[in-house]
């Protein structure tokens, strides 16, 4: 049974998160993320992250699944910590970078200020 551990409503879209987008990537922040870094980024409202994200978990945006491939060594600290990781769409299972998540490749849905982004695992 696949169980729901995270649900994140987006609430802003920074002016140059859509030339991240074209990267294939997508940079998280809650609403205290620093201002030199909002244009880039997807801004959501959650504070409190109380559950990992894992390997083998699934990120669900607007109802499409992307299998979770590798977690960097900071990423679950900086979701805790700001809500912030960089999720990179690109099917790899390493990354240099301790703060990324790398996800399967498919192309990332056109995200809206509604858009609900949701962490699931079996």
């Amino acid at each position: 049974m696949t169980t729901t551990y995270t649900e994140i409503n987006v609430v802003e879209l920074g002016a140059e998160a859509g030339l991240m987008f074209e990267e294939k990537m997508m940079i998280l922040f809650n609403d205290t993320v620093p201002a030199d870094l909002k244009d880039i980024a997807v801004v959501h409202d959650k504070r409190l992250w109380t559950e990992e994200v894992k390997t083998g978990d699934e990120m669900v945006i607007d109802g499409e699944a992307f299998k979770v491939l590798f977690v960097g060594d900071k990423a679950n600290e900086t979701l805790k910590e700001l809500g912030h990781a960089t999720f990179h769409f690109n099917g790899s299972t390493n990354s240099d970078l301790p703060g990324t998540i790398c996800l399967e490749a498919k192309p990332i849905p056109h995200l809206t200020s509604n858009s609900v982004i949701s962490f699931r695992r079996e």
